[in-house]
């Protein structure tokens, strides 16, 4: 275990420590907005929002593996929370989220966070726009202010037939401040094109959009509240009660039970935020020319899933947007992650009262901008254009993440990834069949061979295997040789390029060789690597075959062919 703050703090000075407070001033006052509207969507109050971005924000930057990654709670999991709130409750999503640390912690400590990257591209596409998705649909109600008796229906399909039921308590006020939220925030960035203001960079450059959109909503619907005009504008003091104060920590009550029930989100939980976390380390490399440590990665953020729940926190893990803005604004160790966390612990001690007056349509408006940054619709029209087996992986995932939920996404997403992987990977392995001779051209040692030892004696066959011999190729195997019309005397199965055999590939060749035995032919295996040798000789094919029938060289093997030969 090596964070990599330890490496980070050798040689720091005091020209890097400038430039990590004011990037993580900067990235906290970014990650306000974002962890309240978060919060709220994931079935929490705010102040759970804001202080799982304070909590796993120090805990990610003191343990991670990045030098730059910033946590805290992300779109990604809005939709699962909300599912194991409503299926669990809190002390269920409280559970869920250590099950979860405890799971990172174990991949990082198995060396298992490479592995995690291999996940197929349209997989992480497709349930990262099916989000997107959910996330649009469950901020409408309050971004067009519509009143709904009752609860809003947890299922995609469903809330929309309640949206359109219930479309004509459309409130006009709630309408303007949350479709104006959505164009305060896409239009901001565009005064980032101004670089320069009378000679010196202008300060407007670093404050967030989604911040200026609060602030001017705000003061907006409490000027119009004083005239007594929208005062249909629900705010966030309309739905929660505000508590500026760290919570104590609280442990939940375990048994074997709850933790088998909540086994399957939990799993969920750290699947997701492994992948979005080592996503946006990996993205973050790529800018400041860095490398990160996967493991360690996966550990701090394991750690911070293990402690934040005990303050009242929900799941969280690395940030992409909030990455990029302190790499952005010169933030180089994990100090600026740390300063951060401070500055959101000082401003929701101060000015956390003040957040009830937020307009709940607002919000909204933020959760919108943040679900079209998410969906990737570009990409995800381009991946449109791959091949069928990617298309169909990618539109599954994506369906099943917005109709069902994101466990079975991932769950079949990843078991057709695989079963095409196999396919993939069996259609690279070739199987051809040789009677006449074999090309001294494709032979490495060529110019150290006689031309005669590669002609293939009557009455003898050689099968070569060009590929991994595992249980997608097996079968193929045996229809080759069952297709192959006259019987010979001798059959060479030359295996130079076969870097593994699996069990089943085993089993084949084991029920191949038997076969050819009870027809009077004789087989030998050529080229057999040294790891593939071992591999047979434990499983007993020196007693099936013989060992003077496993040869390390064609020569050795048409030699031993012809030997046979002659004594017949």
């Amino acid at each position: 275990m090596k964070p990599s703050i330890l490496d980070s703090l050798k040689g720091y000075n005091k020209e890097t420590f400038v430039k990590d407070v004011l990037a993580g001033i900067i990235v906290g006052i970014v990650a306000l907005p974002l962890a309240i509207a978060f919060g709220i969507a994931s079935g929490v109050t705010p102040e759970q929002g804001i202080v799982t971005a304070i909590v796993a924000g120090l805990i990610i930057s003191l343990f991670g593996g990045s030098k730059v990654q910033i946590g805290g709670p992300t779109g990604a999991f809005i939709v699962i929370i909300a599912g194991i709130i409503e299926q669990y409750g809190m002390q269920g999503l409280m559970v869920s989220t250590l099950l979860a640390g405890a799971f990172l912690i174990l991949l990082g400590v198995f060396r298992l966070g490479t592995i995690i990257k291999f996940i197929p591209y349209p997989i992480v596409v497709g349930f990262t726009s099916g989000i997107a998705l959910t996330i649009f649909t469950t901020q409408v109600k309050d971004l067009l202010g519509l009143t709904v008796e009752g609860a809003v229906p947890a299922d995609f399909l469903s809330k929309w037939v309640c949206y359109f039921q219930n479309a004509a308590s459309v409130d006009l006020w709630s309408t303007i401040v949350g479709v104006g939220s959505v164009v305060i925030i896409a239009c901001w960035p565009m005064l980032n094109r101004v670089k320069y203001v009378g000679g010196h960079a202008s300060a407007l450059n670093k404050i967030p959009g989604s911040l200026v959109a609060i602030i001017v909503a705000t003061l907006g619907v409490l000027v119009l509240k004083s005239y007594g005009l929208a005062e249909s504008v629900e705010t966030i003091g309309d739905r929660f009660r505000i508590n500026a104060s760290m919570p104590s920590p609280e442990v939940p009550s375990l048994s074997w039970e709850v933790i088998r029930g909540l086994f399957a989100p939990a799993i969920t939980i750290a699947v997701l935020g492994a992948i979005e976390s080592l996503l946006s380390a990996t993205v973050a490399d790529g800018v400041i020319g860095d490398r990160h440590d996967s493991n360690q990665e996966l550990i701090g953020q394991g750690l911070a899933n293990l402690v934040t729940p005990l303050f009242g926190g929900i799941p969280a893990t690395g940030a992409i947007a909030r990455t990029m803005t302190n790499i952005n604004n010169g933030g180089r160790t994990p100090v600026a992650g740390i300063i951060h966390a401070v500055v959101l612990l000082l401003i929701f001690l101060i000015l956390m009262p003040y957040a009830q007056y937020i307009p709940m349509a607002c919000l909204a408006g933020v959760l919108v901008i943040v679900a079209y940054n998410m969906s990737g619709w570009r990409t995800f029209r381009q991946l449109l254009k791959n091949p069928k087996s990617d298309i169909s992986v990618l539109l599954i995932t994506f369906f099943l993440t917005v109709i069902f939920d994101l466990t079975v996404a991932i769950e079949v997403g990843l078991m057709l990834a695989c079963l095409l992987c196999m396919r993939r990977l069996a259609e690279t392995t070739q199987v051809s069949v040789l009677t006449d001779e074999i090309d001294p051209a494709s032979e490495v040692d060529f110019a150290a061979t006689n031309l005669e030892h590669f002609k293939i004696p009557d009455g003898c066959e050689v099968y070569e295997i060009n590929g991994p011999f595992f249980f997608g190729i097996a079968n193929r195997f045996e229809e080759i040789m069952g297709r192959v019309g006259q019987r010979p005397q001798v059959r060479i199965i030359r295996m130079r390029k076969v870097p593994f055999v699996d069990s089943t590939g085993m089993h084949n060749l084991e029920n191949l060789i038997q076969m050819s035995h009870q027809q009077g032919i004789h087989v030998i295996l050529s080229g057999v690597n040294p790891k593939v040798h071992d591999v047979l000789m434990r499983n007993g094919f020196g007693r099936i075959v013989g060992e003077e029938n496993i040869l390390s060289h064609i020569n050795l093997a048409l030699a031993r062919a012809r030997e046979v030969l002659d004594k017949r």
